[in-house]
């Protein structure tokens, strides 16, 4: 029992590692404050995250204690489940990167030559509220218009973009059902059709003209 015990800890503990930053609601701030960041959200129990944690962890060892881009991570089902709900983390492993404030979603590679790759082209100072010499005008005037709202004005804002988007996913969603019930109706057409011909005597048919 002690060693099945044992196993079953390692085996939860191979989706994270110590060397690589954990992030939480309480550090998530100081860590990454004016920094370009590459995170994974895992959970422990996932297989596809374990297969991938050696080489994040290498990864993040080669960009430890860099001046600008900060690779972490982020467990979900422990103190950092606050995060990964903030950033609608659907699923395991789901990798983001960015600004702090405003993380985008990766989808290349999940082995270490990609991460790598994407990790140096993009890990990078980019225009944020707290790089804004990085910004064009035309971003600095956006972020001083929304700097110049209050906080329920942008409260509100942001509330309807996020209604907008799950109306948008909701249709999308009603679209597919409808999608694949059409599919299903016209395979099953098709199916009653190709059998009906087949019991209608076709293929003997087929043998008296193949005869003839």
């Amino acid at each position: 029992m002690m060693k099945l015990f044992l196993l079953t800890l390692t085996g939860l503990a191979a989706g994270a590692s110590a060397a690589v930053l954990s992030l939480t609601p309480d550090n998530f701030a100081a860590s990454t404050e004016g920094k370009t960041v590459f995170l994974k959200f895992f959970a422990p129990w996932c297989g596809h995250c374990k297969s991938m944690a050696a080489d994040w962890e290498k990864l993040a060892g080669e960009w430890a204690d860099d001046a600008v881009g900060v690779i972490a991570e982020v467990d979900c089902t422990a103190e950092g489940k606050p995060l990964c709900d903030a950033n609608e983390v659907k699923g395991f492993p789901t990798l983001k990167y960015g600004d702090p404030s405003d993380l985008q979603d990766y989808k290349g590679g999940r082995t270490y030559e990609p991460l790598a790759k994407f990790a140096k082209e993009n890990l990078v100072p980019v225009c944020s509220i707290k790089n804004l010499a990085l910004c064009d005008d035309e971003k600095k005037a956006e972020i001083d218009k929304f700097m110049k709202m209050d906080a329920a004005e942008l409260d509100g804002l942001i509330a309807g973009g996020e209604d907008m988007i799950k109306s948008a996913e909701k249709t999308f969603d009603d679209g597919l059902a409808e999608l694949q019930a059409t599919y299903e109706k016209l395979s099953a057409d098709k199916d009653k059709t190709v059998t009906d011909m087949k019991n209608s005597g076709m293929g003997l048919m087929k043998a008296v003209l193949a005869s003839k």
